[in-house]
C-alpha cells in the first residue's frame, strides 16, 4: 500500500493517505519540535511522496504548529486533507476555554482557522472526551459547524466506544452530520482497541487513524532488555510506569528480531504490521527530521510475511475480556447455533 494509493475516510467519499502526517512536533514551545525551517522540510518531503493527509490541532505547541501548516499551505491549501482538534485548553484559568461545548467549539475553530489562513477545515477532530457535556449539545454543535462550510467532515478522537456510538446514533436520528473518523492510540503494545472501539468503527463505518504507533518510542528499538536502558528510565515517570513493562519490552525485541531478517528498521515494521490490521484506514506519523519521515515513509514499501505477522501477534496478543471471550467458547457458539455452520 503505496503512501499514494489513497484510502476513503469512513462512510465518506474523501481520499486520504494510508500514512498521516502528524505535526504535534511543529515548533519548539515544549522543548522538543523542530523549528520552522526542518518543519517545512519535513512537510515537503510528506508532500513530494504523495502524501495528502494533515493532522494537527489547536493545543500543539501553543498554536505554532497551525502557524506553521498554515505557513507552509499557502497556494496549495485544497491539494491536502487538513485536519485539526479542539478540547484542551488554550486560555488557562478560563473553564469555558476547554472541553467539548458549543463555546469551546465555536471560539477553538474560529481560532484554529485564523492561524491556518484558511476558510475551512477538512476533518475536525473532538480531540478528547471531558465526561460531562451532554452529546446532543456536541452533534449538534458540530453539525452547525458542517452547515456554516467551515468544517467538511466530523471526526472524534479518544472516547469510550459506547459514547460514540451514543453520538451516532443520535446524529442519525436527527439528520445531524455524524462522526465519519475515529482516532485512537493503537500499536503492538497498545492493543486494548481491538476489544470495542475497532469493531464498533468497522460496524458504524468509522475510517480508523492511529496515533503513537511506535509505543512512544519503545517500536523504535531503543529500549531493550538485553542492554539495561530501560533500567536507566526513570521508574516513576509517567512513560517509565505506562510503557516500560517486560511486556512492551519482549515485544520491542521481537520487532527487532524481525526487523533484521528483513534488512528493514524496527518503526517500519511496526508501522507495517498497523497498516494492514482490519479496519484501519490511516496512520499517523511524526517526525522532527526529514531522516526520520523517510524511514516511517518506507514502512509502506514492503509486505511482512504471514510468519512474521503471526509472531508479532503472538508476542503481542492480549484477552479480549467478557463478554467477547465468553462469546467465543466453542460450547456457547455451538448453542447459538443449534450446532450449524452460519455465514454471516
Amino acid at each position: 500500500m503505496p503512501i499514494d494509493y489513497y484510502r476513503l475516510l469512513g462512510r465518506s467519499g474523501l481520499r486520504v493517505s494510508p500514512l498521516c502526517l502528524g505535526t504535534m512536533t511543529f515548533g519548539e514551545e515544549w522543548g522538543w519540535g523542530s523549528n520552522k525551517d526542518e518543519a517545512r522540510k519535513v512537510f515537503d518531503a510528506y508532500a513530494a511522496h504523495g502524501g495528502n493527509f494533515i493532522d494537527t490541532a489547536n493545543f500543539y505547541t501553543g498554536g505554532t504548529s497551525e502557524s506553521f501548516i498554515g505557513d507552509f499551505l499557502d497556494g496549495r491549501r485544497d491539494q491536502f486533507v487538513l485536519a485539526t482538534k479542539f478540547s484542551l485548553t488554550m486560555r488557562a484559568g478560563d473553564p469555558n476555554a476547554s472541553g467539548n461545548h458549543r463555546k469551546n467549539i465555536r471560539q477553538a475553530l474560529e481560532a484554529s482557522l485564523k492561524r491556518l489562513k484558511s476558510d475551512y477545515v477538512d476533518l475536525y477532530w473532538l480531540h478528547i472526551w471531558d465526561k460531562i457535556t451532554p452529546i446532543e449539545e456536541v452533534m449538534q454543535a458540530l453539525d452547525d459547524a458542517v452547515r456554516s462550510g467551515k468544517v467538511l467532515y466530523v471526526g472524534v478522537s479518544d472516547m469510550p466506544a459506547w459514547k460514540v456510538a451514543q453520538g451516532n446514533t443520535l446524529a442519525t436520528l436527527r439528520g445531524w452530520s455524524p462522526f465519519v473518523a475515529l482516532q485512537i492510540e493503537y500499536s503492538l503494545i497498545e492493543r486494548t482497541p481491538e476489544r470495542d472501539l475497532i469493531p464498533m468503527a468497522m460496524d458504524l463505518g468509522l475510517g480508523v487513524t492511529l496515533w503513537s504507533p511506535l509505543g512512544g518510542g519503545i517500536l523504535t528499538g531503543k529500549y531493550r532488555k538485553k542492554d539495561g536502558q530501560a533500567k536507566r528510565l526513570d521508574p516513576t515517570s509517567e512513560f517509565g510506569q505506562m510503557k516500560l513493562t517486560e511486556r512492551n519490552l519482549a515485544i520491542a525485541d521481537e520487532v527487532v528480531k524481525i526487523a533484521q531478517e528483513l534488512e528493514r528498521s524496527p518503526a517500519q515494521v511496526a508501522i507495517n504490521w498497523l497498516v494492514n490490521r482490519p479496519g484501519v484506514t490511516s496512520t499517523i506519523i511524526g517526525a522532527r527530521r526529514v531522516q526520520q519521515l523517510e524511514d516511517n515513509l518506507a514502512a509502506v514499501d514492503f509486505q511482512l510475511s504471514p510468519e512474521h505477522v503471526e509472531r508479532l501477534d503472538q508476542v503481542s496478543r492480549i484477552e479480549l475480556g467478557f463478554p467477547h471471550d465468553f462469546l467465543n467458547i466453542p460450547s456457547v457458539r455451538h448453542n447459538m447455533t443449534s450446532g450449524t455452520k452460519i455465514v454471516p
